[in-house]
């Protein structure tokens, strides 16, 4: 029998092949020639997420491309393999942070609130929409900060941090300053996490990396299943958007230089 590291991998591919069919885990297992539970548990130990999981994530993949190439919502979302628009309005408006039409409009209609505070680090801004903390980056300029945030949303209503809100921001803000001094090991913070399902992949497992611990871009290529993507992988971190919550600073080169 072929190792289960391998065996998995080849999952990955066939769910990829079949993201728009109906898949459970009894006949993914059935096709790998393990047990369900066995691949259940090796599958989200290799790749950081379970076979249904992965399988979402291709289809909302395939979802955002359609739609960023201005199909109607009808062709993209069946064409993505979703049963049901409704079904789509209900998932997608998390894993998106928007709705499907919003995504498709640049953010038209989204309500971003930001706030900025002086760290260790220089300019912090902290931008959320209703689901949590959608921007999160560091520079000497304030100016440039906002600029940046402005590229990301370019079509969302932007604005400053109102009143009813100054409890949760304060509280968000106090946590990331004690989590950069030293006085916290990890953060709990609620995120709005937007990217493809590739980008989520290499995201979700860098939160899972021990602080004071680092990887290769290699070594996050294999551990989401993707050994030849290390490309790719460069690519995501350097695509991410909420610094240190998604800790991208954990992965480096592989001659032990820090990335970008």
């Amino acid at each position: 029998m072929k190792q289960i590291e391998t065996v998995v991998h080849e999952m990955c591919r066939y769910i990829e092949e079949h993201a728009s069919t109906p898949l459970t885990l009894h006949a993914i297992a059935k096709k790998s020639g393990y047990s369900a539970s066995h691949l259940q548990r090796r599958f989200t130990m290799i790749i950081g997420s379970s076979p249904k999981t992965y399988q979402s994530a291709i289809r909302n993949q395939r979802l955002k491309q359609s739609l960023k190439h201005q199909e109607s919502l009808g062709s993209a979302i069946y064409g993505a393999g979703f049963g049901s628009s409704s079904r789509v309005y209900e998932k997608l408006s998390t894993t998106l942070g928007m709705t499907p039409k919003q995504y498709r409009n640049g953010g038209s209609g989204l309500t971003i609130y930001y706030a900025m505070s002086r760290t260790r680090l220089g300019w912090m801004l902290l931008a959320a929409a209703e689901r949590g903390i959608c921007f999160l980056q560091f520079a000497e300029d304030k100016d440039a900060l906002a600029k940046e945030l402005r590229a990301e949303f370019p079509n969302a209503e932007l604005s400053g941090m109102p009143r009813t809100q100054n409890k949760l921001f304060s509280a968000w803000m106090r946590q990331l300053n004690d989590y950069l001094d030293g006085k916290l090991k990890t953060l709990d913070l609620p995120l709005d996490i937007r990217g493809t399902a590739f980008q989520k992949l290499v995201w979700d497992y860098l939160q899972t990396i021990p602080a004071g611990e680092t990887r290769s871009y290699t070594d996050v290529a294999v551990a989401i299943g993707k050994p030849a993507a290390v490309r790719a992988v460069a690519s995501a971190c350097a695509s991410n958007t909420i610094a240190i919550a998604i800790p991208c600073h954990r992965v480096i080169r592989g001659n032990g230089d820090l990335a970008n």
